[in-house]
C-alpha cells in the first residue's frame, strides 16, 4: 500500500489511500483498542476539568487562549522534535506522518496573529507545560516506544474533539473567517479525518509490541492525560486571576452577570448597538468627585430627616 513514509515530501504519488482502511477487523488486544478502553477514564476526567467545560461553553477569554496557544507550541515542539528523531525507528516509524500532522508550523502562524512578528520575545514555557515538554524529551530519547502514546493522544484528540474547539473559539472570540489565530486546528492535508484515524490506528495496530509494550504504552498515556490535565488546570488557575476586560477609564463592561455580549454598552464598542451599558454609566458617574460629593450631601440631608421624623 502507497505510504507517505516513502516520501516525507509527499508527493501525489504518495497521497494516502485512507479507503483502504475502512472496514479492517479489530481485535480487543489491539493497540487501537486497547488505548481506546484504557484511556477512557482520563479521557473523562479531561474533558471535565473547568478549563475545557468553560471553553466548550464558548466563556474563554482571549488572553487565555492566547496563553493556551503558547503552551501547544512548546508541547508540539518537543513532540514534533522526538518524532523527527526517531522517524526511522520501527517501534515510531510507521506513525510519522509530517506532512498531515505536524502542527508547529500552523502554531506559529497563531502566535504571530496573536502577538506580532516578535512572537517569540514574547512567550515562555509555564511550568506545567514544561513538566510536559521534559517527559516527551525523555521519552523520545530513551523509551522511543511510548511515543506512541503521546502522538495518539495529541493528534487523535485535535482530529476528534479539536473540530469542535476551532469552532468555538472562532465564534467565542470573533476570530476572522479565514481562520487566523486557529491555524493549529486546521489539517489542510488531510481530507477525511475519520479515514485518516482509521489508517492511523491501523498502522497503530501492525506495530509489533509484545503485552508488557502495549501496556506501558497505555499506562503513558494516562500519564499523557494527566500533563494536559495539569496544563489546563493551570489555565484555569490564570483565567480566574485575570481582571474583568476594562474599557475607558477602566471600569468593567457591566456587573459580570450573563454574558456580556448581550451587555448594550459592549456591544456599542463594537458598533452594533445604540445607548451605553447603564450599569456602567451609573458606576462611571458615580465616581466622578463632584458627583461623590453632592451624593454625600444628600445622605446627610437625608439621616438628618430621618433622625427628625423619629423624633
Amino acid at each position: 500500500m502507497p505510504s507517505a513514509l516513502e516520501s516525507p515530501e509527499g508527493g501525489e504519488e504518495d497521497i494516502l489511500r485512507y479507503e483502504e482502511m475502512e472496514g479492517d477487523p479489530v481485535s480487543p488486544v489491539d493497540l487501537s483498542e486497547l488505548l481506546k478502553e484504557g484511556t477512557k477514564e482520563s479521557h473523562d476526567r479531561a474533558e471535565n476539568t473547568q478549563f475545557v467545560k468553560d471553553f466548550l461553553k464558548g466563556r474563554i477569554k482571549k488572553e487565555l487562549f492566547k496563553l493556551a496557544t503558547v503552551a501547544l507550541h512548546f508541547t508540539y515542539s518537543a513532540l514534533e522534535e522526538e518524532m523527527d528523531r526517531n522517524k526511522d525507528n520501527p517501534v515510531f516509524a510507521p506513525l510519522y506522518f509530517p506532512v498531515e500532522l505536524h502542527r508547529r508550523e500552523a502554531l506559529a502562524k497563531d502566535l504571530k496573529y496573536f502577538y506580532g512578528e516578535d512572537w517569540k520575545e514574547k512567550i515562555q514555557c509555564s511550568e506545567a507545560t514544561q513538566q510536559y515538554v521534559d517527559r516527551i524529551h525523555h521519552v523520545g530519547q530513551y523509551e522511543p516506544e511510548l511515543l506512541v502514546a503521546h502522538a495518539y493522544t495529541r493528534y487523535m484528540g485535535d482530529l476528534s474533539g479539536g473540530q469542535v474547539l476551532r469552532k468555538v473559539a472562532q465564534r467565542a472570540l470573533k476570530l476572522p473567517s479565514t481562520e487566523e489565530g486557529i491555524q493549529f486546528y486546521v489539517f489542510d492535508n488531510i481530507s477525511n479525518a475519520q479515514q485518516f484515524k482509521q489508517l492511523y490506528r491501523a498502522r497503530m495496530n501492525a506495530l509489533e509490541f509484545d503485552k508488557d509494550t502495549k501496556e506501558r504504552i497505555v499506562e503513558e498515556a494516562n500519564k499523557a492525560f494527566r500533563f494536559n490535565m495539569q496544563v489546563f488546570e493551570e489555565l484555569d488557575k490564570i483565567g480566574r486571576s485575570l481582571a474583568e476586560e476594562a474599557q475607558d477609564g477602566g471600569f468593567p463592561v457591566h456587573d459580570g452577570k450573563g454574558d456580556i455580549r448581550k451587555c448594550p454598552y459592549y456591544a456599542d464598542k463594537l458598533g452594533t448597538a445604540g445607548p451605553g451599558c447603564p450599569f456602567h454609566a451609573a458606576v462611571g458617574l458615580a465616581r466622578q468627585p463632584l458627583v461623590q460629593l453632592v451624593l454625600a450631601a444628600c445622605v446627610a440631608v437625608a439621616a438628618g430627616a430621618a433622625a427628625w421624623y423619629i423624633l
